[in-house]
């Protein structure tokens, strides 16, 4: 238990400049883009002088190294600032409140890729070079190609317009999150796919497996209980990288099914120049994709003990 704690304690020392860096990056870039997200919020028939009083009010008067140094120190303090389109949200709560939203879709679209590339990558790897495989690969190739911002749209004309077999868009109950989660899903199952076709392929060759069929173990058995596991490393690497992207993706899958997380406040808080919200998004964002990473880490050891997190 010491052990895992201080290897924890390590790898959140080495993704600390990570957070550093991510966040000044974001926080100069949004500074440097023209414009004045003050009299954005305020409207154009704003005054100047209550145009001047918001900015002192939020600290947005001050030089940038000292805005800098401020929004750090409210970071470290839990305090993410408020918004400047609504001054009465805080931005950390704001954040808390979409959170549970995005990683829901992220999660399942997560399973929906799981639940795709595994059968179907396993079956192509047992008959490589065969109609199967090629039509697998077919299928793995139609998932990358196809951006979600495309396979959305499709999915909503005919399966919420045309079929009229499940809702547009929102979030009010399971049936909700089904296109959702598919358009998400769907690219990360196709690279799944290639992956866990390509691992099935490297470990039939392997003594072992003529070993556990020599022993009399049915071909299922050994595919699932033997191959598969060992060829899951490379396959949990991927995910774990991957999740990121999930987050990523989910921007434009919430935008799409207007689903109410944290993607969707990301894009709202950009055209609105709502500086402290998207830092926020930003931020949060970050830390899940390292938190995914470290996950992926320990995952490693409970795959092959042999391996060792440190």
């Amino acid at each position: 238990m010491r052990t895992i704690i201080l290897v924890l304690a390590k790898r959140l020392l080495l993704v600390l400049p990570v957070v550093w860096a991510v966040v000044t990056l974001v926080f100069l870039l949004i500074h440097i883009v023209p414009g004045d997200p003050v009299r954005n919020a305020l409207g154009e028939n704003a005054t100047e002088a209550q145009v001047l009083e918001l900015k002192h009010r939020l600290g947005l008067d001050l030089p940038l190294s000292q805005q800098y140094i401020n929004y750090w120190r409210g970071v470290l303090e839990g305090d993410l600032g408020v918004s400047l389109v609504n001054p009465s949200d805080r931005v950390l709560e704001k954040i808390l409140a979409r959170y549970p939203a995005t990683i829901e879709l992220a999660l399942a679209g997560l399973v929906v890729a799981i639940m795709i590339s595994i059968p179907l990558g396993v079956t192509a790897g047992t008959n490589q070079g065969k109609l199967i495989d090629n039509i697998a690969s077919v299928v793995a190739l139609l998932g990358i190609s196809t951006p979600g911002f495309v396979l959305g749209p499709l999915m909503v004309y005919l399966f919420a317009i045309k079929l009229d077999l499940l809702p547009v868009s929102g979030r009010y109950g399971p049936e909700y999150l089904i296109l959702p989660a598919v358009t998400l899903g769907a690219a990360l199952s196709a690279i799944l796919t290639r992956m866990v076709r390509s691992s099935v392929i490297e470990e039939l060759n392997e003594d072992y497996v003529r070993t556990a069929r020599a022993k009399g173990l049915s071909e299922r058995q050994v595919i699932y209980k033997h191959v598969l596991k060992n060829g899951l490393i490379p396959v949990v690497t991927v995910i774990g990288l991957q999740f990121g992207v999930l987050l990523a993706g989910a921007i434009i899958t919430e935008v799409i099914f207007s689903w109410p997380g944290l993607g969707r406040l990301t894009i709202d808080a950009i055209n609105s120049r709502d500086y402290p919200m998207v830092q926020g998004c930003i931020l949060m964002i970050a830390l899940s994709y390292i938190i995914a990473n470290l996950m992926t880490d320990f995952a490693y050891r409970l795959l092959d003990p042999r391996i060792k997190v440190e």
